[in-house]
């Protein structure tokens, strides 16, 4: 598939030229979006709605127990329905466990150890309880593990990929806009569980429906499993009637939204964007000598991006401490005259509007 025609149909099947009717059903289609700058996964799914969605609105969904931010993929924080977050850890936990046990040894973190973690944040959660970070950590100092060093960290971690906690309802940051989320029983807070016949057919198929056109190879990355997993779950998704092989190991969606004539050809899109992290060659949306200026860097950060017509032609920033979330966001263009600025400015608008709303 041509490199432009295979950027339409990205375009399509991530909501962004065919926006989701809400949030929360962006969310269903996208499966899961990267998120551990948190402000930065809520304005993923916000891109790809239909509408004005503020940010208190998201942070409602999370407050209701729709949505919860849970460690999915790649040892990574990604939004996930509620519904969804069980079984994609049988897919995804096993491996980014075995990835965590030798700091957890460094951090002298044993199975003594994280049993004691386990019961006194069993106890202190029970009976629909809410913890922040900080006060999980209190915790561990008294049964005697101090949370210093990334101990506390891994800690908390490590029950998340047993899928014990997650993090569910948003801490309020009074004069800015929430930053942190508190910390929930999975069993208590997340009222149904959905349980596909199998989970690694039922993620391969997910990824292309909200992804695609992708490969098993694309699968791999975003999922963080191996390349032979991969392949068997896209194996196993053949007969899968929501998706189809387009060509040679391509796979794409069997019923495309439809784009909407509305849908902005420039748009401002999140750190740790989707359409541009989540595929093995990220070329098709970036040009290979902007890939430095987005990311990531050396300090494992991917830049908000600019793009038009799926081509990454800039990058923006915005602070999102108290009293400066509402400035002007300010776009940084890594292709000069790629794009005019009243359409820039329009992107970069209806971010702001989210992030103040």
């Amino acid at each position: 598939m041509r490199p432009e025609m295979l950027r339409q149909e990205r375009l399509r099947s991530h909501r962004l030229s065919a926006p989701a009717r809400s949030v929360a059903y962006a969310a269903q289609h996208m499966l899961a979006v990267q998120a551990q700058e948190f402000w930065a996964g809520r304005w993923a799914l916000a891109s790809r709605t239909a509408g004005t969605p503020t940010v208190s609105a998201v942070d409602g969904l999370f407050d209701r127990g729709v949505l919860v931010r849970a460690w999915t993929q790649r040892g990574t924080l990604h939004i996930v329905p509620a519904q969804d977050l069980a079984w994609m850890l049988q897919v995804t936990g096993a491996r980014q466990m075995r990835a965590q046990e030798p700091r957890l040894r460094e951090l002298g973190l044993d199975a003594e150890a994280l049993k004691r973690v386990e019961h006194v944040v069993r106890t202190a959660l029970r009976g629909g309880n809410a913890l922040t970070r900080a006060e999980l950590f209190d915790l561990f100092v008294g049964i005697g593990i101090d949370p210093a060093g990334q101990r506390g960290a891994h800690a908390i971690g490590a029950l998340a990929l047993r899928g014990i906690i997650c993090q569910g309802p948003t801490v309020a940051r009074p004069g800015g806009v929430s930053r942190e989320q508190y910390f929930v029983l999975v069993d208590e807070h997340i009222g149904e569980s959905a349980s596909p016949v199998d989970p690694a057919a039922e993620m391969f198929a997910r990824y292309i429906g909200g992804h695609g056109p992708a490969t098993a190879a694309d699968f791999a990355w975003w999922a963080g499993v191996t390349l032979t997993a991969a392949r068997a779950a896209a194996s196993a998704a053949q007969n899968d009637e929501r998706i189809h092989e387009v060509d040679d190991g391509l796979f794409a969606a069997s019923n495309r939204p439809r784009r909407s004539p509305r849908a902005a050809s420039v748009l401002a899109l999140a750190s740790f964007e989707e359409y541009y992290i989540s595929y093995a060659d990220r070329t098709v949306a970036c040009p290979p000598e902007h890939l430095a200026a987005v990311g990531p860097g050396k300090n494992g950060m991917v830049r908000p991006i600019i793009v038009r017509d799926g081509v990454v032609i800039g990058t923006w920033r915005q602070s999102t401490a108290i009293g400066r979330h509402a400035e002007d966001p300010i776009p940084e263009l890594l292709t000069p005259g790629a794009a005019d600025a009243a359409d820039i400015g329009a992107a970069l608008d209806r971010y702001a509007a989210f992030i103040t709303g």
